[in-house]
């Protein structure tokens, strides 16, 4: 018996979204460890991803606690952090701004790095889908990842201390982000953004309370807003 089409976009997004576990799964495994050295107990620990599901932020967010850092600084460095989730919301919304409220939240609740690069491609790449197929194809790749954030985190925090501290668990960060960023590469204002992004970080990463993080997220965007209005986009594709 076929397929019904609903069920085969969610099957298609979970196909797509799961070889990100790859690199989420040791991500979340190594902010289960770090958050239980910082003090934090499993049920905290495994709160905290579930409530705020954004590694980057939460890592970050930990690592200015256990240096003493002021609350607001700590709130500021973790929200510029999830700045993107605005810009991932605006690119989304020509998409699925259409749905209810309800899966609107939902989607919302799910939006995450992974599930966002991988469904836009997807959306860019088949534009004739529509927007009931978007959506369920999103969910199948939310589907396929944030569970294992949850699971990779409780094992983390459940090991905690016991982990060497010679094993290089922290590797799975950059290259999150690598993996995610690289397809995403493909108009002239996308790499001039990155690029003085990652210059920007250079410069300032010796500001305190990771600032320079922030500095340089602003820095990305402003270049990359910039070489937009220029039409460097339309010039170079």
């Amino acid at each position: 018996m076929s397929i019904p089409e609903p069920s085969g976009f969610f099957i298609q997004g979970v196909l797509n979204g799961a070889p990100h576990s790859l690199v989420i799964g040791p991500f979340g495994f190594l902010f289960g460890v770090v958050a239980t050295e910082a003090g934090l107990s499993i049920f905290e620990t495994l709160s905290f991803s579930v409530l705020v599901v954004a590694g980057a932020a939460q890592l970050t967010a930990l690592e200015l606690m256990q240096d003493n850092t002021p609350t607001v600084i700590v709130i500021l460095s973790a929200l510029a952090l999830n700045l993107r989730m605005a810009l991932y919301s605006a690119s989304l919304t020509p998409h699925l701004g259409t749905a209810g409220f309800w899966q609107r939240a939902a989607a919302a609740y799910s939006l995450v790095d992974q599930s966002y690069a991988t469904s836009i491609l997807q959306y860019e790449n088949n534009p004739e889908m529509t927007m009931p197929q978007k959506l369920t194809f999103f969910f199948g790749v939310a589907a396929s990842v944030i569970p294992v954030w949850y699971l990779l985190t409780f094992l983390g925090a459940l090991v905690g201390q016991s982990i060497p501290t010679d094993i290089p668990l922290d590797f799975a960060t950059p290259l999150t982000f690598i993996a995610l960023l690289a397809p995403l590469l493909r108009s002239l204002p996308h790499i001039l953004a990155a690029l003085a992004s990652v210059i920007a970080g250079l410069l300032f990463h010796t500001m305190p309370y990771n600032l320079g993080i922030m500095l340089a997220g602003v820095i990305g965007m402003s270049v990359g807003a910039w070489s937009e209005q220029r039409g460097f986009g339309e010039h170079h594709r």
